[in-house]
Order: C-alpha cells, then sequence, then structure tokens
C-alpha cells in the first residue's frame, strides 16, 4: 500500500499512545517463563510483538485473549518442542532475544524471517551465547538460525556495542545457566529486560549502569501492564514541535531514562516540550507528554546519547532540517543494520525533498532550516520508521510526496494513521 501525505495546518488535541513493543515482547517472552499463569495488559497490536507470541504459542503456551490487546499466558511450567520452524517475520527482537532462551533448552528449534530479517547480523548473539555452550547453525551468521539446545554455562561478556537485544539475549540465557553471567557494555542500553526480570523476581543486580548479572533462577508469574512506546511518541512530538500553531499532549508515555533521550534531544534543541503526572507501572516510568510549536536550534548527538534514541534518530533527522544551525549526529553506525540502512535511506530521501543534508560513515549532518519540497516519490525500503519519518516530514512539505510500502507500518504501529488523524486540524 503506498501513500499520499498532505499539508497540516496543525495539529491539537491529546492521544493515548499504544503499547510499548520492546516491553511487550519481553512481557510475553518471561510469561513463558515463570512457573504458572499471568494477565498481560495493553500489549502491542504491532505484528512484530504477535511474532514472538506465535512462537511462543508453537512452544507450548496457552494464550487466552480476553480482547486483542489483553490475555493470559500459561508456560505449562516448561517449553515444548516445536513441530515446525519458527517464524520471526519482520522482528530482529523476537529472533535475537528468542535464541538466548532457546540455547538452553532440551531440544532443537530453528528461527528464520522475512527477507529484510534474514539480512540482518546475528553474530553479534551467536557469538556470546555460543561462548555459554550454545550451538548454533546458521547461514554465514544470518538467518536461518538452527539451535541446538545446550547445557550452558556462566561467562563475563565485554559487549562491543551498547546493544539492548545482545545483552537480554545473554541474560536470558543466563537464567539457565550454572554460575554467575555477566555483560558489560560501553555505554548502557535499553534496561526493559533488567527491570521485568527483577519485577519478576529473577535473581539479577546491576553492577552499574553498564553492568549487570544474572544467575540462574525461577522468574514468578508477576501480572503486566505495558506502557506507552515512546519511539512512537516521538512522531507525534516531533511533528508538534515542526508545525506552527500546534499543542498536543501525548499520555501514558514510558520514560524509562535509558529510552528517553528523545526527550533531552527536544529540550536541548528549543522545542516547548513539559513531561508531568509520573508514575510506576509494572516496574517502569510512566509520564505525559505536553509539546508545542517553537523555534527550534540545532544540537549534537553522539556518544551515550545513542543507545538513549537509537530508533528515533530517523525522525530526529526530520526534526533538525527545522532547527536553525547543524545538527551532527554520530556514532550511530549501528543505523546501518536496522531493517534497512537507515543512514544512507534517511540521507538520500530528505535530500530528495530539499533538506540540507550530508551522510558520515556513523552518522549525518543536516543543516536547517531548511523548506521541504515534496513531489517526489519515497522509497521506505521496508522500514516501518523510515515511512512514518516521511509522514510527519509530509506535514510541513510544501507539495505532497508518495511513500511506497507504507503498509510497513503495521510491523510496530498499526493504530499509526488513526491518531494522526486524530490530531489535524
Amino acid at each position: 500500500m503506498d501513500f499520499k501525505t498532505f499539508n497540516a495546518k496543525k495539529l491539537c488535541g491529546e492521544i493515548i499512545i499504544p503499547p510499548d513493543k520492546s516491553i511487550s515482547h519481553r512481557a510475553a517472552m518471561f510469561a513463558a517463563l515463570s512457573n504458572g499463569k499471568l494477565n498481560i495488559k495493553n500489549f502491542s497490536k504491532g505484528a512484530d510483538c504477535h511474532s514472538t507470541l506465535n512462537i511462543l504459542k508453537q512452544l507450548g503456551c496457552i494464550v487466552d485473549f480476553k480482547d486483542d490487546m489483553n490475555f493470559s499466558i500459561d508456560s505449562r511450567n516448561a517449553l515444548t518442542a516445536p513441530n515446525t520452524n519458527l517464524d520471526c517475520g519482520n522482528s530482529g527482537t523476537t529472533m535475537r532475544l528468542m535464541s538466548g532462551i532457546l540455547a538452553g533448552q532440551n531440544f532443537n528449534s530453528t528461527l528464520f524471517g522475512d527477507v529484510s530479517l534474514s539480512n540482518r547480523p546475528m553474530k553479534r548473539i551467536i557469538e556470546p551465547l555460543s561462548l555459554m555452550g550454545a550451538v548454533f547453525l546458521h547461514n554465514n551468521f544470518k538467518a536461518p538460525l538452527t539451535i541446538k539446545g545446550s547445557r550452558l554455562h556462566a561467562i563475563t561478556y565485554n559487549s562491543p556495542l551498547a546493544s539492548a537485544q545482545v545483552k537480554s539475549a545473554v541474560l536470558l540465557a543466563g537464567l539457565f545457566a550454572d554460575g554467575d553471567t555477566t555483560v558489560n557494555e560501553p555505554f548502557q542500553s535499553r534496561n526493559h529486560t533488567e527491570l521485568m526480570l527483577k519485577y519478576m523476581g529473577a535473581d539479577i543486580v546491576s553492577n552499574s549502569p553498564a553492568s549487570t548479572t544474572i544467575r540462574k533462577s525461577k522468574i514468578q508469574p508477576e501480572n503486566i501492564e505495558i506502557c506507552g512506546d515512546i519511539s512512537s511518541a516521538a512522531f507525534f512530538a516531533v511533528a508538534a514541535a515542526i508545525v506552527p500553531d500546534s499543542d498536543v499532549i501525548i499520555r501514558n508515555v514510558g520514560i524509562n531514562h535509558t529510552r528517553s533521550g528523545i526527550i533531552d534531544v527536544l529540550k536541548r534543541m528549543n522545542a516547548d516540550i513539559n513531561v508531568f503526572n509520573c508514575r510506576n507501572v509494572s516496574g517502569e516510568i510512566v509520564a505525559d507528554i505536553h509539546v508545542r510549536y517553537s523555534d527550534l536550534i540545532a544540537t549534537t548527538i553522539q556518544g551515550e546519547d545513542i543507545p538513549r534514541l537509537i530508533d528515533e534518530i530517523p525522525v530526529i533527522a526530520v526534526l533538525a532540517t527545522q532547527a536553525d544551525g547543524s545538527t551532527v549526529i554520530k556514532d550511530a553506525s549501528d543505523l546501518r543494520n536496522k531493517e534497512s540502512d537507515r543512514i544512507s535511506t534517511i540521507v538520500d530521501q530528505l535530500k530528495k525533498i530539499g533538506a540540507d543534508i550530508d551522510e558520515l560513515p556513523d552518522g549525518m549532518i543536516i543543516n536547517g532550516p531548511s523548506k521541504l519540497k515534496g513531489n517526489i516519490i519515497i522509497n521506505c525500503f521496508h522500514d516501518h520508521r523510515t515511512a512514518m519519518s516521511f509522514f510527519v516530514a509530509g506535514l510541513i512539505a510544501e507539495n505532497p510526496m508518495l511513500i511506497k510500502e507504507f503498509h510497513w507500518v503495521n510491523t510496530s504501529f498499526p493504530e499509526f494513521e488513526q491518531l494522526m488523524y486524530s490530531l489535524i486540524k
């Protein structure tokens, strides 16, 4: 499905942001590892999270839906061998975290995905899990991955990159390993895994923000309520900041400090943003966010910023086209290993519509403000975040543009268009 963008006069109103995709994945997986039945409230409708849920069903879990976002899950005390290969769809989170879980089982399994996922790097999890005793068959460190369930032993792993998926895969394998499994990172990546495992009673401790240790332990069936996704909220926050006369409140957003880099960047860029009504939901800090249009200034995004906003960089690049000065984004080379090469994709496509932007090996430089022209075809390269970012760009472009294969948005955010339309005046 293609989508034709349109210019918006302003965005006004309130929305409740959909559930956090990262937390939804973990809630389902960890429920499957607990000893009993629990309820999950406000689960993501995104296709990626339902890939995880479908795999857990194939592994013997009983999932009983109350409605399309609330269900109970019962692992029946142990995962069982699947009858068929396990389809991860487009979800790297599913493949990488499930690899950590499946490595410690007493059966073999095979994970595969779509064309995009089959080209994404898996060496980053295969290497540390193999050091723990896991056995993999793979296609030059890419999917499909056949995992031979093994007896695992603990390791101390010094990760070369700050990656929540790598860290989580190793920590989940550590639940089944003898001894203390420790992951050290160069910077702290998102910590939803640590928070939820602790909430569910695992023997896990943070030695420092960038170092975590886990021991073999059972996790308890605590009910989980999932907060709104800050990565999804970012598109609305940026849109409100760049569309003149906008005034938007975004409700129920998870503002975990390992994910809230987008809020810090908006503040540094002089955005009119207020975070209020903070509270704790199932171990996560949640708040409401109020954003109004303002004159923006450029900033530099690098180093410890990057793990806290890696998924938001495509829409931050759109934001930077409207800021006064040169916004520099660097230390973000892992953007090249996402659903698309997001550095090349964002730079090339923004240039097409009139942005003054240059590519760096590990990021980009955006000079602003620029008038975005439109009148062009945008290729999102199977990448949901690229598609949504250019929807936002279209709100201020002088002319419409056609976003090819806009349906990729449904992998993470099927509610996106409806929520945007509710704010557009």
